[in-house]
């Protein structure tokens, strides 16, 4: 899958393609139903698919300082985009002036005139452009003077439920992990690269790889029973910690992962952690000794959780 930076990167060869905007956060079910019309139009038509996201997100953008939870960045969406068979993704830094385009200079602009969409496929709640005056009403009139189709997918349902990126969140907040992986269609997963930390975990017996995610907030905090990937042909069994360790006053959001059975140096390699059971949410401890205690109970319970998983698998 090719990745288009910017607006200044889109060139004339990449003229003519179907296309579809959003911000694919999670890529999940309903995102998959998208993507799979946007193939099927596009290979009828016999040119390039496209997915089209924002950097920051539309919502980050605007709620400065009260930025929303994300469930995957941009190189996540990539590869998950790529693994689902698109052609090419656009990224569009979302500046103060792209902010102040209408719905109908965006389509003219960039999609006619820059992308030369023959087709254009959105959610059933898409609105875009300055004062989200861009829903699928405008979407049509502008279609017929361009001369580009457009097809609106219906809600994409689970067990009645809609899915959406905040119905998920909303269920890894809260522990829910395998409805969540039920809607995502995939385990909830974390990446990130190995980074140097405070060795606190080393002095008490429990050394984790420390993962450099880049993230303000995240949907998710506690501990975890986990498996890792990246390390090894098959994934290692651990127990991850999601959260800002507020013993060592760190305001940071952080992942830290304890492997079991593992000691090797994996600094600067990139790991995946995927979620596999919620052990317990943040607590307070009195002193890194009570603290030290509990971590040897949460990583029983997670061998038991994830021993108990692999043979029930």
């Amino acid at each position: 899958m090719q990745l288009i930076r910017g607006l200044s990167n889109i060139t004339p060869r990449h003229h003519g393609c179907v296309a579809t905007i959003g911000n694919f956060d999670g890529v999940h079910l309903g995102h998959r139903e998208i993507i799979k019309r946007l193939k099927r139009h596009a290979e009828a038509l016999g040119v390039p698919s496209v997915v089209i996201i924002f950097e920051p997100q539309p919502a980050e953008f605007f709620q400065r300082g009260r930025i929303p939870v994300r469930l995957s960045l941009v190189r996540e969406k990539f590869e998950m985009l790529r693994d689902n068979g698109v052609d090419r993704l656009l990224v569009l830094r979302f500046s103060p002036e792209l902010s102040k385009y209408s719905a109908e200079r965006f389509v003219n602009e960039i999609l006619v005139e820059r992308l030369g969409i023959k087709a254009l496929i959105i959610g059933d709640d898409f609105r875009f452009g300055k004062g989200r005056d861009g829903d699928f009403n405008v979407l049509q009139e502008l279609a017929q003077k361009s001369s580009f189709t457009i097809e609106q997918t219906p809600p994409f349902l689970f067990i009645g439920k809609r899915i959406s990126s905040t119905y998920i969140r909303n269920l890894l907040r809260h522990g829910y992990l395998k409805e969540a992986e039920r809607m995502l269609g995939h385990p909830y997963c974390l990446s990130g690269h190995v980074v140097h930390g405070h060795q606190n975990g080393r002095k008490w017996g429990f050394p984790t790889a420390n993962l450099n995610l880049h993230r303000v907030k995240n949907p998710i905090v506690g501990i975890y029973a986990a498996r890792v990937h990246g390390l090894s042909d098959t994934p290692l069994m651990g127990i991850a910690y999601a959260g800002t360790r507020p013993i060592i006053d760190d305001p940071r959001f952080v992942l830290e992962v304890h492997i079991f059975d593992f000691d090797q140096d994996c600094y600067g390699k990139r790991i995946s952690v995927q979620f596999c059971s919620r052990i317990r949410g943040d607590m307070d401890f009195d002193s890194f000794e009570d603290m030290a205690e509990q971590i040897k109970r949460d990583c029983e319970a997670a061998r038991k959780s994830l021993t108990f998983e692999y043979r029930g698998s």
